[in-house]
């Protein structure tokens, strides 16, 4: 009686249905940041695996703080399962999703490396930046601040992040000089604006990572307008220093998970002293026109 037994049970459990597993070699997830590949390989992960993947979503702003073993403390799981599901999102092991998370911050994705920095390390950093970013300028200062101040009309580009620093570097150089446009203005695009930009014109084009990719068709078009281009960008935009005339390197990589423009803010103002000092007079009577106004206009405190 034993073995009809045994093989009705066996017969039962090849009729339940399995628990669904997630294929072994993960496809299509190659350029996937590790939550879009969790959203695509949900539906198929074990329910095990599926509380993993929920814990690496709810901390995937500071999940490279963690460590595999910590994950799947959280989770409620094995360090075996932790480990499956990172083979089954594509990743080798742990080492590789720290990797893979230290690349999207390369790249500018706010990720949390590790434990918050402490104000001291965070001011040398910020230093060291600034340093780097004036010195860059330096090499370039004398053909560039010429450029800003002599040309018939100065174009500042920048978007997404790039844009308050091109604003401020506009309204700062406006402050010495006439027609000094500010690109792209709210809800227009820019091709109205550049197409009738030649070599006689001037474009600071500011470019940081997580660019548009309209950006680099717009370097491509001046370029080949014979506009001279001044690339105000971080380390990413090595491609893009291609088109350009002068490539001032500003880095933005901060200890926490965002970036910081605190280098690109120095070269503005290093930028717009250098080119109030090439406009002269001339430049010295359009800061006071302009005070002026500010005060007539009630714009600004009274001093």
């Amino acid at each position: 009686m034993t073995a009809p037994t045994t093989l009705a049970a066996a017969a039962e459990r090849a009729e339940a249905p399995a628990e669904p597993t997630a294929p072994e070699h993960p496809a299509d997830l190659d350029g996937l940041r590790i939550d879009e590949r969790v959203a695509l390989r949900y539906a198929d992960l074990p329910p095990q695996e599926r509380k993993g993947a929920d814990v690496l979503l709810e901390h995937f702003g500071d999940l490279a703080t963690y460590s595999a073993a910590e994950l799947a403390s959280l989770a409620g799981v094995s360090k075996a399962t932790m480990s499956r599901l990172f083979r089954n999102l594509g990743f080798e092991d742990f080492t590789q999703v720290r990797e893979h998370l230290r690349r999207l911050r390369q790249h500018g994705l706010p990720v949390t490396l590790g434990a918050t920095a402490d104000l001291d390390a965070h001011v040398e950093a910020e230093g060291a930046a600034v340093q780097r970013a004036v010195a860059a300028l330096g090499v370039h200062l004398d053909a560039v601040a010429d450029l800003l101040a002599h040309a018939p009309r100065v174009v500042v580009v920048g978007l997404r992040n790039s844009y308050p620093v091109a604003l401020h570097l506009r309204q700062q150089l406006t402050q010495v000089r006439p027609h000094v446009t500010l690109l792209p203005q709210p809800g227009q695009s820019w091709s109205e604006d550049v197409v009738d930009l030649g070599p006689q014109d001037a474009v600071v084009l500011v470019a940081f990572r997580r660019r548009p990719p309209g950006v680099r068709a717009l370097a491509e078009r001046l370029q080949a307008a014979g506009t001279p281009v001044v690339l105000l960008a971080d380390p990413t935009a090595r491609a893009l220093a291609a088109h350009a005339t002068w490539w001032v390197e500003c880095p933005v990589q901060a200890r926490g998970a965002f970036d910081s423009y605190a280098a690109a803010s120095s070269v503005v103002a290093v930028l717009a002293d250098a080119v109030l000092a090439r406009r002269g007079r001339t430049g010295e009577q359009r800061v006071a026109s302009i005070d002026s106004a500010y005060r007539t206009l009630g714009e600004v405190e009274a001093r």
